[in-house]
């Protein structure tokens, strides 16, 4: 049996992979455990060129799904997301998130974008949960999420090949920690 991480990798190669790329995306921001990250990479390398596009795609739809992830926190935490954050073991990034919250408020969710080791969708679900102001917490997530994806574009469409190694390294360094 494939892992999600084969099967998405597998869906990077596909003909609607775009469309997968979004889906993704959009859905990794709310619950799904796996980064949009592992379809935006190969498919970037594939086509340096279109990096950028992938990147805007990939911000998109992850913006709507932040701001699902924001609803799930603020109306659904106690039934629906808390069992669903102790089952994945995230339970320990979701009180990382709410610490960082608390210490720096706006700021923390543009680093929570930024951060490879705390999923986004911890970030999103938990300003739901802490009611933070809705448009504060969409204005950061577009500012953390463009930086963060129009970034690794700009090395992948300038670096070319020789970043790969790195890049591919590093992704496999963040399913690690994010996932056992």
């Amino acid at each position: 049996m494939l892992s999600w991480y084969d099967k998405v990798l597998a869906w990077s190669r596909h003909p609607n992979a775009t469309r997968y790329l979004a889906f993704l995306s959009f859905i990794d921001a709310s619950l799904f455990p796996i980064s949009p990250l592992f379809m935006f990479l190969p498919m970037s390398f594939a086509e340096p060129k279109r990096a950028f596009s992938f990147a805007g795609i990939t911000t998109v739809a992850s913006l709507i799904g932040g701001a699902i992830g924001y609803g799930l926190g603020f109306f659904a935490y106690e039934t629906l997301v808390g069992p669903f954050i102790n089952m994945m073991g995230y339970a320990h990034y979701y009180q990382m998130a709410l610490q960082w919250f608390q210490t720096w408020g706006f700021l923390a969710i543009i680093i929570g974008c930024l951060s490879p080791i705390i999923p986004y969708k911890i970030f999103t679900i938990g300003a739901g949960v802490m009611q933070l102001n809705f448009a504060l917490f969409m204005l950061a997530s577009m500012v953390g999420r463009t930086l963060r994806f129009f970034i690794i574009a700009a090395f992948i469409r300038w670096g070319g090949p020789k970043v790969e190694p790195y890049l591919r390294k590093t992704l496999i360094r963040i399913s690690e920690y994010q996932h056992g």
